[in-house]
């Protein structure tokens, strides 16, 4: 094979590089170019990012700071098969040390290449956390029930669902899904939320589970870029019964036993089964709770009745034998006593004490 001479350095070779031998080629050639300081800016609170004029959420400290250094590391395009390496160290809390190495091909020839950078760290509040810190809000979840106030458990479990919401809401991106206020009312609570689109959702999420409805109410609130801006009130009511509630509902006595967007029951006359919505049981009349059953002496079972004490006047009633029905006469069993008859309770069906 003939041999080239380097019009550059007179080293002869088997190939010329853009006119010149590899030495001489690869010794102007930059494989990588890394600026000597970066500047990253991290918010304080929550840890977000701030790149190409957005903030955005990547992970820990340190996860930032090479996501940096990558993002300002340039490679030359007639790299292949590249491999990078980053070996990140803490100076102190705002500064790293972060050293790059580099293995390529270019034009067939493996090439190595190295630099170092200094990350300087810059703690501010991102726009979403100072929004937040700021009480800042797109929408109020006014959680009610209707024809009662909601129970403790209610608000409890309400607004858990809230926060597990906003929470898987800000890991997907969304991040004006936050609680900036919580208030406590006589009639329910309220929630003020960062996120319109959140809080429709959050409303789905407590109805799917608690059952009830709920009506959003626009309010113009000002301008910007020559488009309204509105706040939404979402009026959230949850089912007027609950399970464990005795009602009466078109002449029959139903306890319920589950409440969503079914309502599922037991009649207590003769034990079949009750399937109706929150729509539907509009007008009925609550009656009773479970939880005010008390235990009253069966005095004896006939074929289709038993017979009890009245515990509160201790006369002996005939009642409806209930389905399923197992005890002996002598002992005592649940009754549920209401201006409409005595029925007698399952042991399962009373609430057990803590």
């Amino acid at each position: 094979m003939n041999s080239i001479t380097c019009p550059k350095c007179g080293t002869e070779c088997d190939k010329l590089f853009d006119s010149v031998c590899r030495d001489c080629f690869f010794e102007t050639f930059k494989l990588i170019d890394l600026p000597l300081v970066l500047h990253v800016k991290i918010c304080s609170s929550c840890g977000a990012y701030f790149h190409r004029s957005r903030w955005e959420n990547i992970g820990n400290l340190e996860e930032v700071v090479l996501k940096a250094v990558e993002n300002a590391l340039f490679i030359h395009d007639e790299a292949g098969d590249v491999e990078l390496y980053l070996e990140p160290k803490e100076i102190t809390p705002y500064i790293y040390m972060v050293r790059a190495e580099v293995d390529a091909i270019v034009r067939g020839e493996p090439v190595h290449a190295e630099a170092a950078t200094e990350v300087r760290v810059q703690r501010i509040a991102c726009d979403m956390c100072s929004r937040e810190s700021g009480g800042y809000f797109e929408a109020i979840i006014q959680i009610r029930a209707a024809g009662r106030f909601p129970t403790e458990e209610e608000k409890r479990r309400c607004s858990a669902i809230a926060r597990e919401a906003m929470e898987s809401m800000k890991k997907k991106g969304d991040r004006l899904a936050f609680i900036s206020d919580y208030q406590e009312q006589k009639e329910g609570i309220d929630l003020y939320m960062g996120s319109m689109n959140a809080s429709r959702q959050v409303c789905r999420m407590i109805i799917s589970e608690l059952g009830g409805s709920f009506a959003e109410s626009p309010t113009l609130v000002g301008m910007k870029d020559g488009k309204n801006l509105y706040r939404i009130t979402f009026a959230m009511r949850l089912p007027e019964f609950r399970p464990g509630d005795v009602i009466r509902f078109r002449g029959r006595i139903i306890q319920i036993r589950s409440s969503g967007k079914k309502v599922n029951g037991i009649s207590l006359e003769d034990g079949s089964r009750f399937l109706s919505t929150p729509e539907e049981l509009k007008g009925a009349e609550k009656i009773a709770n479970i939880g005010d059953a008390v235990l009253t002496v069966l005095v004896s079972i006939e074929e289709n009745a038993i017979l009890v004490l009245d515990p509160e006047t201790y006369e002996t009633v005939a009642i409806k034998k209930p389905m399923f029905f197992n005890a002996e006469a002598g002992s005592e069993i649940p009754v549920l006593k209401t201006e409409y008859g005595i029925f007698a309770l399952a042991h399962t069906d009373i609430p057990q004490e803590k």
